[in-house]
């Protein structure tokens, strides 16, 4: 969500630019030379139309309404592009502290990958979930599984996490497709 709401102010920001450096345009012409025709927007003519609207014509309400779903759809998108940093207990009062998934994730990996007859693993990591999905060549699913989650929980007793993720462990091996 994140890269959209990036790439959308984005758009909008130079969306406002072109608008304001057309409106300086139009000034700068207008103030030059008062007497002739706009130079790239009919003003003038939307000026005349605007002027015989009412504020309770069709088309200002329907307007009014697709403002007010973009500014909702503006709303919502900011509101999920929210900070996705996972918090850690913190040391005094005055300091917080926090992580980011990545980093979580890092350190999940490394140990999991550090422990015997892992071949690689994957972590994604949020504030709420863990997903490790490791690959073994010489142990089963069964095997390993309970060994990598038992890791992951006491490697999560060190960490001082706020809120205590809920992990999932998948392993992939050559021995359960035999």
């Amino acid at each position: 969500m994140r890269p959209f709401v990036r790439i959308l102010s984005t758009l909008l920001g130079l969306g406002f630019a072109a608008a304001g450096a057309v409106l300086a345009l139009e000034v700068g012409w207008h103030w030059w030379r008062p007497g002739s025709a706009p130079l790239l927007v009919p003003w003038p003519r939307w000026q005349a139309e605007l002027a015989a609207l009412g504020w309770d014509a069709y088309a200002v309400r329907v307007g009014a309404g697709v403002l007010a779903a973009a500014g909702l759809v503006l709303v919502l998108c900011a509101l999920g592009a929210s900070s996705r940093a996972v918090r850690l207990t913190d040391p005094a009062d005055e300091v917080s502290v926090s992580t980011s998934p990545r980093s979580l994730a890092r350190l999940v990996g490394l140990t999991v990958r550090a422990q015997d007859n892992v071949a690689g693993a994957k972590v994604t990591a949020s504030a709420r979930r863990i997903r490790v999905r490791a690959t073994s060549r010489l142990e089963t699913e069964g095997e390993l599984r309970p060994r990598l989650l038992e890791t992951v929980a006491a490697l999560l007793d060190d960490v001082p996490l706020v809120r205590r993720p809920k992990v999932t462990v998948v392993v992939d091996s050559p021995k359960d497709r035999r």
